[in-house]
């Protein structure tokens, strides 16, 4: 940090229990859903900060893949959401791909952000198919990482649907794996094509396996089995058909025949992300992680690792759901001990275990040790076992509302009780913030300055304060902080910074400079030296894209994390876009969805979907500079960015300085994903009913009332988008400029009308 960074100390006392070691699990594996799941219905001591590390919000379960390829599970059937386990479990998430450990300085890297710090490391990343033969990266698809396997099945599947000419569709891997994809893809392809009334006969399909028998890690039955089913289906079986090269459209094989393919889908053995091995942790002879019984490193006394990543010496076994599941509990077991400093509790894997391997449509077969059964009825247990195990990680606990102060008889009315009642869990971000008629009112009371060279400034509001130079040009001043509303430091600060430099935006200017305002939780040094670390990085990188300059700040510790900014900048005199300057016929445009207020209020509640939340933060991470510049070049009269009073109080701001009102469209607001279904469970932002007495600036609230739409009016945004006021000869053209800089739900959301006589200025329509 720099120099100019200071604090200072008037004898407060800290009363919560300061971050002593950090427990960090890289992955999101069958493994750790266990262990967050248990974490989260027996917390981890005071002073262990828990953080997920994982590529993405959900993770697949491997059990239920070839059902939701074959069309029988739904997206949500098959994924557990990290992030709100990651919730339920207390736990940090941070979502990015780590590339490599630093094992002399207990830390994971990544390729664009600090190193997260760790006392002691669990590991559960999953393995990727070998795609070392030749072409097989290029151009097949492997079905691990199984997230990025589904998004290019969603193009083949696509592509395949509406194909007319002769296609054909390999699988590498004659495993269960191998088996289960291929018929499930088959059954999928087939129904797809059905229900568009098209026919099948022109597509083919064929199995490429290693070994000269098919599922060599079963019993003979099972394999007869699969043989007969295979055939049936008209799948060409190629065993002892080693491929040893992946071309466009073809494939060659040991035996020197090449074969013409169309779609290659690869299911090989498993292989392990080379940065294990070359952090220096010791691994097998394949590069997974050699783990003792206890699953603890045999090289690194604080690194644990579990699933398909993990070598245990003692007890090998394949690659398997089943085994990653069942590492869960000992895992969770022996961190407890590892943090605590106790001895740790061996673990000994089952020698067989049952596979329930599917076969596309609603049948399956059953595999254990010398036994093998067929039939509908395996199925449907199989499909009952899945869904009673997700069912663990989606249906949590309520979360419990903080609890409310006990306030002694006389001490506060029945109104203040309410209120102290209804905020006992407040927002961050600008759910924060003090409401906007507590803030009019405090503003009125300061004495009136003389305006000297203040163009804008206390007597006007806006969204920043604008000051002549003495050369004839203009400085614009704004500041801004809150607490965080996400549990990763490094996005916080990035949506920290966007948040106060759209102030500079919305007023039409540059960002020169700033000044940064940062409260952290006390603790060890380095554990505050780390989290302050992450934190300005991310803003440092979002400052530094704007042009503007770092010059040092003020720190402070304190209960939670915050972070502010007070922002220099620049503006043309003659382009200051203000929140005055609406004129009838203009159209009002809104550059960025609404909701972030509901989805973070849900959020801390375990009540929003990951995927929600990441949407938001994608939204508060983009940049308002363009969508200015866009506003600027299409002759805006008038803008503000959306944030903690939400939509209407800054469209009110907005037409009370430019004495006009508005038609508002309802319909054409966009949305984020998941704010419409967090509003209809009743969930609001601590701010909203601060905001929702704005409602007396709208004509017909009754009629607009039962649309969910209405209750996101009054939502307050962090990094919101900028609200502005276009000439309608400009206004389509304007929209299609935005979105082509990237603001792709931009839209036009209302109209503005001349004053009326009447007291309410905003009329909503559906």
């Amino acid at each position: 940090m720099l120099a100019t960074y200071g604090g200072s100390c008037e004898g407060a006392v800290l009363t919560s229990v300061p971050i002593l070691k950090d427990l960090v699990l890289l992955g999101g594996g069958h493994s750790h859903v266990t262990v967050l799941k248990r974490f989260g219905m027996r917390p981890l001591p005071p002073g262990v900060r828990l953080t997920l590390v994982s590529r993405g919000v959900d993770t697949p379960y491997s059990g239920m893949l070839p059902g939701l390829i074959a069309g029988h599970y739904s997206y949500d059937d098959a994924h557990i959401d990290l992030r709100m386990l990651a919730r339920f479990a207390d736990a940090r998430s941070i979502v990015d791909e780590a590339t490599g450990l630093d094992l002399a300085n207990r830390q994971v890297l990544f390729a664009r952000r600090p190193p997260v710090s760790y006392d002691v490391l669990s590991i559960d990343i999953g393995s990727t198919p070998n795609v070392t033969v030749a072409g097989a990266a290029e151009h097949a698809i492997p079905v691990k990482p199984i997230d990025q396997f589904l998004a290019r099945w969603m193009a083949l599947s696509a592509r395949v649907l509406e194909t007319t000419s002769p296609t054909r569709i390999a699988v590498v891997g004659g495993g269960a794996g191998g088996v289960e994809l291929l018929l499930a893809v088959q059954h999928h392809v087939a129904t797809l094509r059905k229900s568009a009334g098209r026919d099948v006969a022109h597509l083919e399909y064929h199995l490429f396996t290693d070994s000269s028998e098919l599922l060599p890690t079963h019993n003979r039955t099972v394999r007869r089995i699969f043989e007969r089913i295979l055939a049936e289906r008209g799948v060409r079986l190629h065993a002892g058909s080693p491929v040893v090269e992946v071309l466009p459209s073809r494939l060659r094989t040991a035996d020197g025949q090449s074969h013409q393919i169309d779609e290659v889908l690869w299911t090989t053995q498993a292989a392990a992300a080379s940065w294990l091995a070359e952090s220096g942790l010791a691994v097998d002879g394949v590069g997974f992680v050699q783990v003792s019984d206890t699953l603890r490193s045999s090289s690194h006394a604080n690194v644990f690792a579990s699933g398909d990543v993990a070598s245990v010496a003692e007890y090998p076994r394949p690659k398997s759901g089943v085994f990653a599941v069942r590492h869960g509990r000992p895992l969770e077991r022996n961190l407890r001990r590892a943090l605590l400093g106790q001895p740790l509790a061996s673990y000994r894997p089952q020698r067989q275990f049952l596979s329930l391997i599917s076969t596309g449509d609603e049948y399956a077969v059953a595999s254990r040790g010398p036994f093998a059964f067929e039939g509908a009825w395996l199925w449907r247990w199989k499909d009952w076992i899945d869904r009673r195990f997700m069912r663990r990680f989606s249906e949590l606990p309520e979360m419990v509302s903080a609890a409310v102060p006990e306030v002694p008889t006389g001490l506060a009315d029945a109104e203040a009780l309410a209120a102290l009642s209804a905020t006992a869990m407040r927002c961050g971000g600008c759910g924060a913030k003090v409401g906007a008629s507590v803030l009019t009112r405090a503003l009125d009371r300061v004495p009136a300055q003389d305006r000297g060279s203040v163009l804008i400034g206390l007597d006007a509001p806006d969204d920043a304060a604008v000051v002549e130079t003495p050369d004839g040009g203009a400085v614009v001043h704004t500041v801004d902080f809150f607490r965080s509303m996400l549990d990763d430091p490094y996005v916080f600060g990035q949506i920290a910074a966007h948040h106060t430099l759209s102030d500079v935006y919305a007023m039409g200017g540059d960002a020169e400079s700033a000044l940064a305002i940062v409260t952290v939780p006390h603790g060890p040094e380095s554990k505050v030296e780390d989290t302050l670390t992450h934190v300005m990085a991310g803003a440092a990188i979002v400052l530094r894209e704007a042009g503007a300059k770092l010059l040092g700040g003020h720190t402070s510790e304190g209960a939670e994390l915050g972070l502010g900014f007070a922002v220099h900048g620049r503006v043309d005199p003659g382009r200051v876009l203000r929140k005055a300057g609406l004129q009838p016929g203009d159209r009002l445009i809104l550059t960025k969805a609404l909701g972030t207020g509901t989805l973070f209020a849900a959020d801390m509640r375990h009540r929003a979907r990951g995927r929600w939340i990441a949407s938001a933060v994608a939204s508060m991470l983009q940049s308002n500079r363009d969508a200015a510049r866009a506003l600027l070049a299409h002759s805006a009269t008038a803008c503000t960015d959306v944030t903690g009073f939400g939509l209407l109080g800054h469209l009110v701001e907005m037409l009370k300085a430019s004495s006009v009102d508005a038609e508002l469209e309802l319909g054409t607001l966009p949305i984020l994903d998941g704010a419409e279904q967090t509003v209809r469970a009743g969930i609001l932002s601590s701010l909203q009913p601060q905001n929702v007495r704005l409602r007396r600036a709208i004509v017909n609230p009754p009629d607009a009332g039962a649309d969910p739409r209405f209750a996101l009016l009054f939502d307050p945004q962090t990094s919101g988008g900028l609200l502005a006021g276009v000439p309608a000869a400009e206004a389509e053209s304007c929209v299609r400029d935005l979105r082509a800089r990237g603001y792709a739900v931009s839209t036009i959301i209302g109209t503005v009308m001349p004053r009326s006589d009447r007291p309410e200025m905003v009329t909503l329509k559906k």
